[in-house]
């Protein structure tokens, strides 16, 4: 590393020369590689914003200068961190605490603020970009947004807002999905630069007062004139859209080219009023796999770099979803699929395949997917909605209004449900069941394995009314020895009731193999518990909860999500209602937001290992 090893802040950056520049790119490109193939993380979004990276460390004076870069998702900031201070920690990329794969203010000031979810970027930087004006401050703002996050409504609303406070900050569209060939040249360049002077927009604004002036001229002359102007606008301009919302549009610009980039910047520092620079991107630049396949490598766990290929796992939860919904939708003509950008992640790729004219992939748009969802369902068809626990949480005045209000029969798959490790604070799915369960008309299912997860997911579409199944992250077990027995609404199954037990374990989902794992820690010690499955969240089956409570005085009750508000708060409130009095250990994560880090190692740390969970048990009752 000739060059990237002289960079220990930002400002090192503005000391290279063009051929540096480009080594640097090289170079970063390089570490990125290296450190993921081990670790995983998000690849092709980041070896695709090298060079623009490089260019806005050049260009801005950040931390602990005045500007601020704000990345939208944050999922393609490795280069930034690398640039900024972290490079000898760059090794520890999404390690248990080491360098998250996000942005987080709290590891280095560089990182302007918190991201992880998509369309928010433009929001924050109009909000930083106001606080500067009224506190009197100059500083260069910047928002980094990909094309795909651009189908967020929430980017419009900013856009609107940020032009209409004639903010002076900067968008970055960074579109990685259109042909560079066809937009850049030396007009597209010419049209930049005319549009980024100052004369140009003088002359601009004299021509629209004068048509104002001339109605009396006659209103076919004032109109013929205006609708020329308009006709020789959008001949010419390609950002139409942002400039009607108060921008000024620059490029298509070379996302590749550093000088090119350089030049751009500048033209837009002139401009005192909002700018959106276009930039042409390609994920994955640089890695021949990469390119080839930017969604395969677009989130990855670790793979050989020389081949780019990775280790084979075992079917997954999301993968016997997937298979399942084939065949449900084989039989049931009503049955639509619905996801909001992501058919891969959450299994949906095959049904659209198979499907297409059934399957809709709203966009980054979960508020809308919801309503459109539980629309449908109103109207006779039978919508699953595949979305990622996190990214619900954006939905929740529809959740309550368009489908339990309504009480709309969707089924929500909720995928990545519970504790994902890596990605950290932004993408652990451990607040659904608190916002589930407080829902009215709610049925909450949580399988406890493959086979679980295919029979509720039947069972959902028949039920007729809102639905919620989650299931987690990774492979998927199979409980051969525990056959599954019929669903009824509301009612648990107990798995093992020994003579004389000395407690009962509660098990909501994924947490059932860990009780019998339990179970049997106890047992080498002879403590005898029985284990019951509660495979519905909501409703509580209230018989079987009042049978282990009277029957042993002594309950755990673990789940997969945050204590506060979750099925264990709720058991309690049960319990305290029929004036039923037993010791409950609530095993669950605190109300706080869990760092990133592997499942096992977030587990151990919170004391939520069979064995740890064992430990604390026996040592409050004295058993």
């Amino acid at each position: 590393m000739v060059v990237l090893e002289q960079i220990n802040n930002s400002a090192d950056v503005k000391k290279l020369n063009q051929a540096q520049l480009e080594v640097l790119a090289a170079e970063l490109r390089q570490e990125i590689l290296r450190v993921v193939s081990q670790n995983g993380g998000h690849l092709a979004s980041n070896l695709g914003i090298v060079e623009l990276t490089i260019a806005m460390h050049y260009y801005l004076d950040l931390a602990p200068g005045p500007d601020e870069i704000v990345w939208d998702v944050g999922h393609q900031c490795y280069a930034h961190k690398l640039l900024s201070g972290r490079r000898e920690q760059f090794d520890t990329l999404r390690r248990l605490d080491g360098l998250s794969g996000f942005p987080k203010p709290h590891e280095n000031p560089a990182d302007s603020y918190v991201s992880g979810h998509s369309s928010t970027s433009i929001s924050v930087a109009v909000g930083i970009s106001q606080a500067a004006r009224q506190l009197g401050q100059q500083k260069k703002v910047f928002a980094v947004i990909g094309d795909g996050a651009m189908s967020g409504g929430m980017v419009y609303e900013a856009l609107n807002h940020g032009g209409d406070l004639r903010l002076p900050f900067t968008v970055i569209l960074n579109d990685n999905e259109m042909s560079i060939a066809e937009n850049v040249g030396a007009m597209s360049k010419y049209l930049m630069r005319l549009r980024s002077n100052k004369r140009y927009r003088h002359l601009k604004d004299r021509l629209t007062r004068f048509l104002l002036k001339r109605k009396r001229l006659g209103k076919s002359f004032y109109y013929g004139l205006e609708r020329f102007r308009d006709a020789v606008k959008y001949f010419l301009v390609r950002g139409v859209l942002f400039e009607e919302m108060g921008f000024v549009y620059l490029g298509p610009v070379d996302g590749h080219n550093i000088a090119e980039l350089l030049e751009t910047l500048r033209l837009a520092g002139q401009i005192e009023k909002p700018v959106l620079i276009h930039v042409i991107t390609q994920k994955g630049r640089g890695y021949g796999p990469a390119e080839a396949d930017p969604t395969k490598f677009h989130g990855i766990g670790s793979f050989d770099l020389l081949t780019g290929q990775t280790s084979p796992k075992p079917p997954s939860w999301t993968d016997y979803f997937a298979e399942q919904l084939l065949k449900l939708a084989e039989a049931e003509p009503r049955l639509v699929a619905v996801t909001a950008a992501m058919p891969d992640g959450t299994g949906l790729a095959a049904f659209q395949k198979r499907f297409p004219e059934r399957f809709y992939d709203v966009g980054i748009a979960e508020q809308h997917m919801l309503t459109f969802a539980g629309a449908m369902a109103a109207r006779g068809l039978r919508p699953v909605v595949a979305v990622y626990s996190t990214f619900l949480q954006r939905a929740y005045d529809q959740l309550f209004q368009d489908i339990c209000l309504a009480n709309s029969p969707v089924v929500l798959a909720i995928d990545r449900a519970g504790l994902v490790g890596e990605d950290g604070e932004t993408h652990q799915g451990l607040f659904d069941l608190s916002m589930l369960c407080a829902m009215p008309n709610m049925t909450v299912l949580a399988p406890r394995d493959a086979a679980a997860l295919q029979q509720m997911l039947d069972y959902a579409l028949q039920l007729g009314q809102p639905v919620a199944l989650r299931y987690p992250r990774g492979s998927a077990p199979t409980l051969a020895q525990y056959p599954l027995q019929p669903l009824v609404w509301g009612k648990g199954e107990i798995l093992r009731r020994p003579p004389q037990a000395k407690l009962g374990i509660l098990a909501v989902g994924d947490m059932v193999q860990n009780s019998l794992a339990l179970a049997d820690w106890l047992a080498e010690r002879s403590v005898t518990a029985a284990v019951a499955d509660l495979r519905f969240a909501k409703p509580l089956d209230e018989e079987l909860l009042c049978d282990f409570a009277q029957s042993f005085g002594r309950l755990v009750v673990w789940e997969n999500g945050v204590i506060s508000g979750g099925v264990g708060e709720n058991i309690l409130a049960l319990l305290q209602s029929r004036g039923i009095a037993a010791e409950v250990e609530l095993a669950a994560f605190p109300a706080e937001f869990i760092p990133h880090g592997k499942p096992e190692q977030l587990f151990a740390r919170y004391n939520l290992l069979p064995e740890q969970l064992g430990e604390r048990i026996m040592q409050r009752w004295q058993l």
